[in-house]
């Protein structure tokens, strides 16, 4: 099995290799960006992806995103830092098999991995149990009217990037960045760009 890592910290790289050097079944693959894991996975069409949220340009997010309009059986799981249960929803709602906190142990990325493998889905149980019930508060929470391509350009925003840049980082036109930015102030009732983002900020986006 051929399962692409994409990870910017060199030690969570090395620190996979460690974790699956007894599982001579699994060959890894690395890539440090969304660029470079997009190539990778175009090129060598691993089975499994695993992918950490924040990398440098754009998130992990829409790396996932990108996979799956390539590929829409790709079999991603999402890795992160993160274990609020806001995350591993969003990641569900892209299309990732399975999410896995780096603070979690390290054991829970190995059955992810034999899990999505088999064509399963994967969350640690504590975090499944905060997923289930987080339903009514996660659904107060304006940033649950935006769908995954405006939370990345949200996201992108709050860290500076201007519309131009977003339009290069995303893959789409200025038009329709600056349109998109448009319907989310709607979406959560603020007037100018600076609003949007301060409430992404203030939502731990940024």
């Amino acid at each position: 099995m051929r399962v692409l890592i994409v990870d910017d910290h060199p030690i969570v790289a090395s620190g996979c290799r460690t974790v699956f050097a007894d599982e001579p079944e699994i060959e890894l693959l690395e890539a440090s960006d969304a660029e470079s894991g997009e190539r990778v996975f175009v090129a060598e069409r691993p089975d499994i992806s695993v992918i950490d949220i924040n990398l440098p340009t754009v998130s992990g997010f829409e790396l996932a995103r990108r996979m799956l309009a390539r590929d829409d059986s790709a079999r991603i799981i999402m890795f992160s830092m993160n274990d609020d249960p806001a995350f591993a929803a969003r990641a569900i709602e892209i299309g990732a098999k399975g999410y896995v906190a780096k603070t979690g142990d390290p054991s829970d990325l190995v059955e992810a991995i034999h899990e999505v493998g088999n064509g399963g889905v994967y969350l640690p149980p504590a975090i499944a149990r905060r997923v289930a019930f987080a339903g009514p508060a996660a659904a107060q929470s304006p940033l649950s009217k935006l769908n995954p391509r405006e939370m990345e350009i949200l996201r992108l925003l709050s860290a500076g990037k201007t519309l131009s840049e977003i339009a290069w980082l995303v893959h789409s036109s200025y038009k329709t960045v600056a349109n998109t930015s448009s319907i989310m102030r709607q979406k959560l009732g603020v007037r100018t760009s600076a609003e949007l983002v301060r409430l992404a900020i203030e939502s731990g986006v940024a």
